[in-house]
């Protein structure tokens, strides 16, 4: 299903998983504990923006099918 804001939602998922890896990168190299919790809070706010996405993704999707059955 082509979709241009399913495909934007999918973007931004992509973004985020992009960041993660880095921050992810970044947490194994450093040695400061300050550094290391402040990664941590920022791959929490990462995961629950990614969350987030899924959902609207999924209620978006269901939105679309059931306005493709009411068109048929």
């Amino acid at each position: 299903m082509r979709d241009p804001y399913l495909d934007e939602l999918k973007s931004e998922f992509n973004k985020y998983t992009n960041d993660l890896k880095k921050l992810k990168k970044k947490l194994l190299k450093t040695d400061s504990s300050q550094e290391q919790e402040k990664m941590i809070r920022q791959i929490d706010n990462i995961a629950k923006q990614m969350e987030n996405n899924q959902k609207q993704s999924a209620k978006v999707t269901k939105s679309r099918i059931k306005e493709r059955r009411l068109k048929k």
